[in-house]
């Protein structure tokens, strides 16, 4: 299997390139190899699990981030009662394989939760991510009662300066992030830090009080040390639960980085929608979480 710098255009067949035809140049400029460590590394083509092994490696493994003994938190989407195959959630397959290399690097626990919006103990179950846990030696546990949550001070925060958090966050040494890349009614676009509503219990106030200036307050609280965007099937309209497999596109992509806002400007570049149209976006970037623009020289492309 060869790996070698890529152009993203018609990513996922022709399908993908109608649908995201407009953006396929985003990630395509030059890259130099020499200028690792990288804010961003993409990369298509293959198997959620293949792309992510393959793409971690960019980063020094997953050793750079998971220590011997350490407790982790990996954050899917899991907020739907629907098949992978509807893109809903994250993709049960990566999800798997980051806790199976989470336990390599020598971790002690590896902790998996989302505050779901359908019934808690389907989603698990039908999205596929249940036994993606089980069958890598994870743990995963419930993210549907109040007693689980803690109320914490967010002082960064303009609106959002309170939430109740559930305490694996607290307690987690290292915070991985694995959202889906999908459309959302509410906010174009479901990436990164939108998924980090599922890690608190108060979010229906989010969507009453500015849910796009709370979005961006609250990804001051505590930045994942890891995002990985799943791309591989990717729901391009009816979001967030999506209606029919005719709102999916494959995609077959992955998007990582250790900078929370390169992430989701990147996935948001990738599915079709300028950044700067993404409110919740410009308002973290005014915040000083990072840049709108991503900086070509600091990306990796691979292709499978």
């Amino acid at each position: 299997m060869k790996r070698r710098d890529f152009l993203i255009k018609g990513i996922g067949g022709s399908a993908a390139a109608l649908a995201f035809g407009k953006y396929a140049r985003v990630l395509a400029a030059p890259v130099d190899d020499k200028k690792a460590p990288y804010q961003l590394v993409a990369i298509r083509g293959g198997e959620p699990a293949a792309m992510f092994d393959n793409a971690i490696e960019s980063f020094g493994g997953m050793s750079a981030f998971v220590k011997k003994g350490q407790r982790v938190l990996v954050k899917p989407n899991i907020g739907w009662d629907v098949g992978p195959e509807q893109a809903g959630n994250t993709h049960p397959m990566l999800v798997k394989r980051v806790i199976e290399q989470c336990y390599n690097a020598g971790a002690k626990e590896v902790f998996v939760f989302d505050h779901t919006c359908d019934t808690w103990s389907q989603c698990y179950r039908n999205s596929g991510i249940e036994r993606a846990v089980n069958d890598a030696k994870g743990k995963i546990v419930s993210g549907n009662s109040e007693a689980n949550y803690q109320e914490v001070a967010n002082p960064k925060g303009q609106r959002l300066v309170k939430a109740k958090v559930h305490e694996q966050l607290l307690h987690a040494d290292v915070f991985i992030n694995i959202p889906v890349l999908k459309h959302h009614h509410s906010s174009r676009v479901t990436i990164g830090m939108k998924n980090l509503m599922g890690v608190v219990w108060d979010r229906g106030e989010w969507h009453q009080d500015d849910l796009h200036q709370c979005i961006a307050d609250f990804s001051f609280y505590r930045k994942p040390d890891l995002v990985i965007v799943d791309a591989y099937n990717v729901m391009k309209q009816n979001g967030p639960r999506g209606v029919s497999p005719a709102d999916v596109v494959q995609m077959k992509a992955q998007l990582l980085s250790t900078d929370p806002l390169a992430a989701d400007v990147a996935g948001a570049k990738l599915f079709g929608v300028e950044p700067s149209d993404v409110r919740y976006l410009t308002i973290a970037a005014s915040m000083g979480l990072g840049k709108l623009e991503l900086d070509p020289a600091a990306i990796k492309r691979i292709k499978l």
